[in-house]
């Protein structure tokens, strides 16, 4: 830093009116007085606190441009990424909404929490729990909600705070679009006998604008939020419902993606017979649900319509953020609550530990860190909060197992050799994986039910299961060494682990 101290001369010759006495006061104190700031700054005085804008998304895996897509238009993501670092291999510590979100925002992990389906909530074990937005509320942040943070049901309980947290929040808005007001009934449904927040569903609007739509709403919802409160610190939180089904987009997005360019794998029936019976578990019948290639075609380009449809919200938001003056003192955060398959595996959806489940996007743009980089290693969303905290400067609670990131925010190259891990669950038993920078391991059942082995370096869409190769006996037991560690003993409570998932649980 370059400081300039301009010392003015003084006039000892002219009169000694009262304005002159001022002007000569004036000029023999104000080198004192720059004096005093400079010493301040150099001494650490407090500087302007930075604001943290954090950008939530429903159900969205990695099929952006930014992540290597080829048919995805997600331009708004990409210049986020562009100006920040994007974490190539982060992971979600359970893919399913409430217990991701829940996890995310106490840095906490589901076995800590005890959220592992939609009804629990974390506050019955944890009353005194401090969550992200507290911890800044408590370092004099104003803090707000707009949209889906905390776990709703999607679509059904869009326009209420579903299971939200209210002491996270000093103001919150709940905005609720012709998506849902207008059009909910004219959705089609491949699997009517699922809900519409697990069906193949989708809708294209051909006469509804942007804004009218529940995450148009969203987005100028947080605009107004952003003007108002401007002139503070502030921990805003943004979260948008889409691309979550139904998928429900104005038609101008479905138009990007024609059918003929959608592909969705044909998997052979006899793949079922290579992985443990639980993998699979959470597309029933199996494959996709027991609809055609050419609907789930059709599905896949609703969700893909419903991706550029919620990035060009995301864009308002970000825009309106520098237009504020407020992009060198905010850091940006955009995640998504965990991955989502479309086809692999025959599975569509989430709830499973394959890589395209728990693999999520995760952006992060802080002032003075890397612009453009991208992080390889794995990284986990537990590590969220404390980056947050320190790259704030204040302090976390005591007891969060991530790490901060910010090392990666400078270097994204940096060495880095943590493990990730993700768990599910099966009814009456738990799927416990671990990913390293090259290896996928899940056991079933702390083995009993199935255990799968995944090298990402020859197999990256974890098509064969290695388990049963003796080749591998020395790597598998250093990565069950490892998910024996992260769960060293069996844990209940809450409503998880023992509660079977029925209709109720499977509507998010």
């Amino acid at each position: 830093m370059v400081a300039r101290v301009v010392v003015l001369p003084i006039n000892s010759q002219r009169p000694r009116d009262g304005r002159a006495t001022f002007q000569l006061m004036l000029r023999r104190f104000l080198p004192l007085a720059l004096w005093c700031i400079l010493i301040a700054t150099v001494h650490g005085a407090p500087a302007r606190k930075l604001n943290v804008l954090f950008i939530a998304v429903d159900d969205m895996n990695n099929d952006l441009g930014c992540y290597g897509s080829p048919i995805v238009k997600s331009p708004n993501i990409d210049k986020l990424a562009a100006r920040g670092v994007r974490f190539d291999r982060a992971y979600c510590q359970f893919p399913l909404c409430s217990p991701s979100r829940s996890s995310i925002m106490t840095g906490l992990r589901p076995d800590q929490t005890r959220v592992f389906d939609l009804q629990y909530h974390f506050r019955t074990g944890l009353p005194d729990v401090v969550t992200m937005p507290q911890m800044f509320m408590r370092n004099g942040y104003y803090a707000a909600r707009v949209g889906k943070i905390y776990h709703y049901g999607n679509p059904g309980d869009i326009g209420t705070s579903g299971l939200d947290d209210p002491p996270s929040w000093q103001e919150f808005v709940n905005p609720a679009g012709r998506d849902k007001t207008t059009l909910e009934s004219d959705v089609i449904n491949y699997t009517p006998q699922r809900g519409l927040g697990s069906a193949m569903s989708f809708l294209s609007d051909k006469s509804g604008r942007d804004e009218d739509h529940t995450d148009g709403k969203v987005a100028t919802e947080a605009i107004r939020l952003l003007e108002k409160h401007q002139g503070e610190p502030f921990f805003l939180a943004v979260g948008f419902y889409k691309p979550h089904t139904p998928y429900v987009a104005p038609k101008k997005y479905f138009d990007l993606y024609p059918l003929d360019k959608i592909q969705v794998p044909n998997v052979p029936a006899s793949y079922a017979k290579t992985v443990p019976e639980p993998a699979l578990y959470s597309t029933r019948p199996w494959p996709n649900f027991g609809v055609t290639l050419p609907q789930a075609r059709e599905v896949k380009q609703g969700y893909y319509a419903t991706i550029s449809f919620v990035d060009a919200q995301i864009g308002r938001v970000v825009d309106a953020l520098d237009r504020l003056g407020l992009r060198d003192n905010t850091v940006i955060v955009f995640w998504s609550d965990h991955g989502y398959s479309l086809g692999t595996h025959g599975l569509w959806m989430k709830q499973s530990c394959f890589e395209d489940s728990a693999r999520a996007p995760l952006i992060i743009a802080a002032p003075g860190m890397k612009a453009g980089g991208v992080a390889p290693r794995p990284v986990e969303f537990v590590d969220v909060y404390p980056t947050l905290a320190d790259l704030a400067g204040v302090k976390p609670p005591s007891n969060l197992p991530g790490v901060s990131l910010r090392p990666l925010l400078a270097n994204p190259g940096a060495e880095w050799n943590r493990p990730a891990f993700t768990q599910v669950q099966r009814g009456g038993f738990p799927g416990h994986s671990v990913r390293t920078a090259r290896w996928r391991y899940t056991e079933w059942d702390d083995g009993k039910a199935g255990v799968e082995l995944y090298d990402h370096d020859s197999d990256p869409g974890e098509m064969k299961n290695l388990a049963a190769d003796p080749k591998h006996t020395r790597t598998i037991a250093e990565l069950k060494a490892l998910v024996k560690k992260n769960w060293p003993v069996p844990v209940t409570g809450g409503e998880g682990p023992k509660k079977k998932q029925g209709k109720k649980a499977e509507r998010k």
